[in-house]
């Protein structure tokens, strides 16, 4: 392997460097992205509960606030849920913004190096052909040892950036559909909590 690194030449430092960043990333987007650490399953219930003990009180609301991205969510329509239904949904959009923005941390990076590694590998195949051609020029044909370096490290730049490259793209492209889902799902959680609010400030307003 060593052997394969040191004859792709010095553009291999910078693939694999893209290589060691973006399995950083897609491992820590693997924890950050779990649907329990997301979206509790029993937060709905824990919410419910502190309604009917009359317990959503500043104290309990920031410990829903602290306990996941759904509780962030929540949270912000129970801290103004004595106002109007524009004021908590402008709340909730807001909250769901910072939220969002959250969970794609580090997403631009995987996309991008999904996007330069197969350019950094296409830059190490001309590098690669300056070689050959160079070699061509001073030896002419006869020398196959000088051509064949030069190929050997186009292919193996070009087969390296593409290796990145390709399960990057992948899980940039998973990752951004989950977040997708996670939204979508926060967004039903939350406009039932509104509906529930609504329902309970007009049953006060009797």
């Amino acid at each position: 392997m060593l052997e394969i690194i040191i004859a792709g030449g010095w553009l291999m430092l910078p693939i694999l460097l893209c290589s060691v960043i973006a399995v950083a990333i897609i491992l820590e987007r693997f924890l950050a992205l779990r649907r329990g650490r997301v979206m509790p399953a029993g937060i709905p219930a824990q919410v419910k509960l502190w309604a009917q003990q009359q317990e959503l009180d500043a104290k309990h609301i920031d410990q829903l606030r602290r306990s996941s991205p759904l509780g962030r969510v929540l949270a912000a329509a129970l801290a103004n849920r004595h106002r109007g239904r524009e004021v908590i949904k402008e709340a909730v959009e807001d909250t769901g913004r910072h939220v969002v923005h959250e969970l794609e941390r580090f997403l631009n990076t995987l996309g991008t190096i999904a996007g330069i590694t197969p350019l950094l590998g296409l830059l190490g195949t001309v590098v690669g052909m300056i070689r050959v051609f160079s070699a061509i020029m001073v030896h002419g044909v006869g020398d196959p040892g000088e051509l064949a370096g030069g190929i050997s490290e186009a292919l193996i730049t070009t087969a390296a950036g593409l290796t990145v490259a390709i399960p990057s793209f992948f899980f940039y492209r998973y990752f951004r559909g989950l977040v997708r889902d996670h939204v979508m799902q926060m967004e039903q959680q939350a406009l039932l909590l509104m509906h529930t609010i609504e329902s309970g400030n007009r049953r006060r307003g009797r």
